[in-house]
C-alpha cells in the first residue's frame, strides 16, 4: 500500500500511509485507538472502494481497484471485522457458508454443508455443532465461527481486526497457533492487535502508525523489538506505569459491604436444566475493587447480568442486599433504582445506540436528571455532555458526533460516562477495555481508580490476569459457574489465579 490517504467530513483518518507485507509473514499493525488501523484494513479490503481514497495497492504485484469486499476476496484477501459480522438466528453451518454456499443448479447442498462446516469447526477448536444457533454460543465462540468463515474462502491474505479481543487466554492462544499454522501453508496474516504479547509470539514484523501516519516498521523476530518499545512508538512517549498507583483499601473497622449477593443461582435462558451461575456470593464495599477472574465458560457475565435487572438466565434464585438490606432487583430500571450499574463487555450491542449522538447517549443512563416535567431540556444535556467529554477525554470534534462514527476507546468513554452520570454506587464493569489500545487503557483505568477513591463500589471483570492484578484489592475465581477462591490483592499471581480457575468444581 503506498501514500494512502482517506478523508471523512471534518477528520483525516490516514495521512500518506504505507505499508509492504512479505508473503507468507505475519505481520501485525499497532496504534492507539483512532490511529487509522482499521480504516487502513477496510481501504485495503475494498470496503471503502476504490476512488474513495488517494494512493496505490498492489497485491502479488499487480494494482488492484476494488470495488467492494467480493472483489478483494475473490483475489483471496479477506478480512474478519472486531464487529463480528454472523446472522444470529442462522446455524453457524448456515453462517460459515453464507454466500458461498455448497449449491447446485440453485439447491443447497446440507449434507456437504454440515460436513465441511465440522471439518473447520474441528480447524479452530470450537466444539459445537454446526447446527445450533448463532445466537445460542457467547461472543468468544462467535469470533471462532468468523475464523472458520473466512477459512471456507480460497484465503491468500488474511486480515484479522483483533482476533483476540472477545477471547480468553487459552482460546487465544489456540487461535494464534492457528495462524502460525496458517504461515507454514503459505497463508499470509495481518494482525491489529492490542496484545503487545501477542505480537511478540506470533509476528514476524509490526507497524506502528499514530494519528493517522505510518510510524515505522520493526523486525520483531530480530529479537530487539520489545514491548516498551511498540508502547513508546504507538503514544510517543514512555508508559513507565501501566496502571496508575493505587493505595490498597483498607477499608473502616466494622465497614459493611454495600453489595452482597448471596448463593445466586442461575439456569441457561434455552437448556433450563444447566446451571451456568451454581450458588455463587460475593461482596463488595465501598472504595474497593473486586475482581472476578475465569475462563470462557466460567459464568462470570452471566453473573453480572443476571444481577443487573435479571437480564440473562432463567430460574434464578438467591438474595442481593444492599447497604445490609434485602433489595430486589427484577428488572433493570429495578437495578438501576438501587444504584447498581452495569458495563456490558459488548459495548456496540448492549452499551450504546450507536447511530444516535455522545450527548443523547451519556444522558440515555439518567434522563430524569436532564428533565422536566417529562421533557428532554437539550441544553443541560448538552451541557453535561461536555463536561464529559472534557473530563473523560473524549476525542470527538462535537457531543453531536455519532458515537458509531468513534474509535473503540472513545466509545467505551461514553459508556463509561453514561452509568457515571447515573450516579450509582455500585459500579459493574465487564471488560471494559477490551479492544482498546495501552494508552487508552490507562486513561479508563485512571477513571475507575478516581471512582473507587469516591468512595464507588466497583466489580471488575477481565480475561487479562496482570489488568485484574494490576486493578483489584481482591479477586473472586470461578470455573464452569462456581466460585473456586478469594484471592487478597498481596497473595494474588498469575499462576495463583490461574490454579483458581482451572479448578475441577465436580
Amino acid at each position: 500500500m503506498r501514500s494512502i490517504v482517506k478523508t471523512f467530513p471534518g477528520v483525516k483518518a490516514l495521512s500518506d500511509v504505507s505499508l509492504t507485507v512479505g508473503r507468507g509473514e505475519v505481520h501485525a499493525i499497532c496504534g492507539e485507538n483512532g490511529a487509522g488501523k482499521s480504516t487502513l484494513m477496510k481501504v485495503l479490503s475494498g470496503v471503502h472502494p476504490h476512488g474513495s481514497y488517494e494512493g496505490e495497492i498492489l497485491f502479488e504485484g499487480s494494482p488492484c481497484a476494488f470495488k467492494d469486499i467480493r472483489a478483494s476476496e475473490s483475489e483471496g484477501i479477506v478480512i474478519i471485522h472486531q464487529e463480528l459480522a454472523l446472522v444470529p438466528y442462522l446455524s453457524i453451518a448456515e453462517n460459515i457458508f453464507l454466500g458461498n454456499e455448497h449449491a447446485s443448479r440453485g439447491f443447497i447442498s446440507w449434507n456437504e454443508t454440515l460436513r465441511h462446516a465440522a471439518e473447520l469447526l474441528k480447524r479452530v477448536g470450537l466444539d459445537e455443532q454446526p447446527g445450533t444457533r448463532v445466537a445460542d454460543i457467547g461472543v468468544g465462540k462467535q469470533q471462532l465461527v468468523e475464523i472458520a468463515k473466512a477459512l471456507a474462502k480460497k484465503v491468500k491474505l488474511l486480515i484479522l481486526d483483533e482476533p483476540t479481543a472477545a477471547l480468553n487466554d487459552s482460546d487465544s492462544a489456540q487461535l494464534l497457533r492457528l495462524i502460525l499454522e496458517l504461515k507454514e501453508q503459505g497463508i499470509t496474516s495481518i494482525i491489529i492487535s492490542h496484545k503487545l504479547n501477542e505480537i511478540a509470539e506470533v509476528a514476524d514484523s509490526v507497524t506502528i502508525l499514530r494519528d493517522g501516519r505510518t510510524i515505522e516498521t520493526l523486525d520483531v523476530k530480530a529479537g530487539s523489538t520489545t514491548e516498551d518499545r511498540i508502547i513508546r512508538g504507538m503514544v510517543g512517549r514512555d508508559l513507565d506505569h501501566r496502571f496508575p498507583e493505587r493505595t490498597p483499601f483498607e477499608g473502616e473497622p466494622g465497614d459493611h459491604p454495600v453489595l452482597e449477593v448471596r448463593d445466586w443461582t442461575v439456569h441457561h435462558p434455552i437448556d433450563q436444566q444447566r446451571k451456568v451461575v451454581d450458588g455463587v456470593s460475593v461482596e463488595v464495599r465501598r472504595g474497593e475493587i473486586v475482581g472476578i477472574a475465569g475462563l470462557m465458560g466460567a459464568g462470570r457475565t452471566e453473573l453480572a447480568m443476571s444481577v443487573f435487572g435479571r437480564s440473562y438466565g432463567r430460574n434464578i434464585s438467591g438474595t442481593v442486599v444492599k447497604d445490609g438490606r434485602e433489595i430486589r432487583t427484577r428488572t433493570v430500571p429495578e437495578a438501576v433504582g438501587h444504584g447498581i450499574a452495569y458495563v456490558t463487555e459488548d459495548r456496540k450491542h448492549f452499551g450504546l445506540n450507536l447511530i444516535d449522538t455522545i450527548s443523547r447517549n451519556i444522558s440515555l443512563g439518567a434522563l430524569p436528571k436532564v428533565s422536566r416535567r417529562g421533557i428532554v431540556d437539550e441544553h443541560e444535556e448538552r451541557r453535561v455532555a461536555e463536561s464529559y467529554r472534557t473530563s473523560m477525554n473524549i476525542k470527538a470534534p462535537t457531543v453531536f458526533e455519532q458515537v458509531g462514527r468513534l474509535s473503540g476507546g472513545n466509545q467505551q468513554k461514553v459508556v463509561l460516562s453514561k452509568w457515571i452520570f447515573a450516579g450509582p454506587d455500585v459500579l459493574i464493569l465487564d471488560e471494559p477495555t477490551r479492544g482498546i489500545d495501552v494508552g487508552a487503557k490507562y486513561e479508563i483505568y485512571t477513571v475507575i481508580d478516581r471512582l473507587a477513591a469516591e468512595g464507588k463500589a466497583v466489580i471488575f471483570i477481565s480475561s487479562e490476569l496482570p489488568e485484574l492484578l494490576g486493578m483489584c484489592d481482591r479477586i473472586y475465581t470461578m470455573a464452569a459457574g462456581r466460585l473456586t477462591g478469594e484471592i487478597p490483592r498481596a497473595e494474588a499471581t498469575q499462576e495463583v489465579l490461574m490454579r483458581h480457575m482451572t479448578k475441577n468444581t465436580r
